[in-house]
């Protein structure tokens, strides 16, 4: 009986020994384990060339950027060359009439930079505080003229031709809201037409869709900027406005008073009125408000 006792209590011995060398065996394997993890993802993160998961975007600076509809394709071009000179900078540009720019603004919409075609809204926006008063100025200059399609049959050479009977459709920009439009109605009320055209407008959004009604034979007749009828192979320019026949064309630029990024934003409105820009837009027609 003895003998099975002691059979006994050394059979338990040795299985809380084996237990134990279980335990520590599996206990050092989990040691190992972490003691791999730790130095790769050290490796990771000091490896040269690897930057830090979102070091770009948190470095990146995006200013939107409002303009005037008849500023895309020279804005379009400055757009790759500012960014490739100022790194870490992304313009991000929205185009539209400048009445529905404004709007835009005042309902909150974000801007760090505003182009417009008029005065007015640049003014209105200053009025609101929307506009930094210290960083405004006059940019650009323009000239209207009437288009008509490049096959068109009718002959316009003025713009009293448009009572032609032939000239059944004459697109313009809400004059409400698109400078242009509100241009085309001051020339003619100054020679005296509108009264007598308006049943033959077809009012457009911007003077890119006026341009583009021209176009498309959806109008047999347009007003729109110089710019943008260079712009176009499918129009021919038929007269161009006396410039004492409507307020002065000129876009003015302002810094968004409550930009995000006013530091970058003040770069971006000094460089578009610096000679490098201004040599782009003067190859899409336009006329520097101020020669440097």
């Amino acid at each position: 009986m003895n003998r099975t006792i002691r059979f006994l209590f050394i059979l338990v011995h040795l299985s809380m020994a084996m237990f134990l060398l279980s335990v520590v065996g599996c206990s050092s394997v989990t040691n190992n384990s972490a003691g791999q993890e730790a130095p790769s993802d050290k490796r990771q993160a000091n490896s040269p060339g690897q930057p830090a998961v979102g070091k770009d975007s948190a470095n990146s600076v995006e200013l939107y950027v409002l303009a005037a509809a008849s500023l895309a394709d020279a804005m379009k071009e400055l757009t790759p060359i500012y960014e490739s000179s100022h790194p870490g900078q992304k313009l991000v540009v929205s185009y539209g009439s400048s009445g529905t720019l404004q709007q835009q603004m005042e309902q909150g919409a974000p801007a760090d930079v505003f182009i417009s075609a008029a005065s007015m809204q640049m003014n209105a926006l200053l009025q609101k505080n929307l506009i930094d008063s210290e960083q405004t100025s006059d940019l650009l200059l323009n000239q209207l003229v009437l288009v008509i399609p490049k096959d068109a049959k009718a002959q316009v050479g003025s713009f009293a031709d448009l009572i032609n009977p032939d000239i059944k459709k004459i697109a313009i920009g809400h004059p409400e809201s698109v400078p242009a439009g509100t241009y085309a109605k001051q020339s003619l009320q100054s020679l005296k037409l509108w009264d007598s055209l308006e049943p033959k407008f077809v009012y457009a959004k911007d003077v890119r869709q006026v341009l583009s009604y021209v176009e498309t034979g959806n109008a047999d007749a347009g007003i729109v900027y110089k710019t943008d009828a260079a712009a176009s192979d499918k129009v021919t320019v038929a007269a161009i406005a006396d410039e004492k026949s409507h307020m002065p064309i000129v876009y003015p630029i302002g810094v968004a008073k409550n930009s995000k990024h006013p530091k970058e934003a003040a770069t971006l409105y000094n460089w578009l009125r610096e000679p490098e820009a201004t040599a782009v837009f003067a190859k899409y027609g336009f006329e520097a408000a101020v020669k440097k």
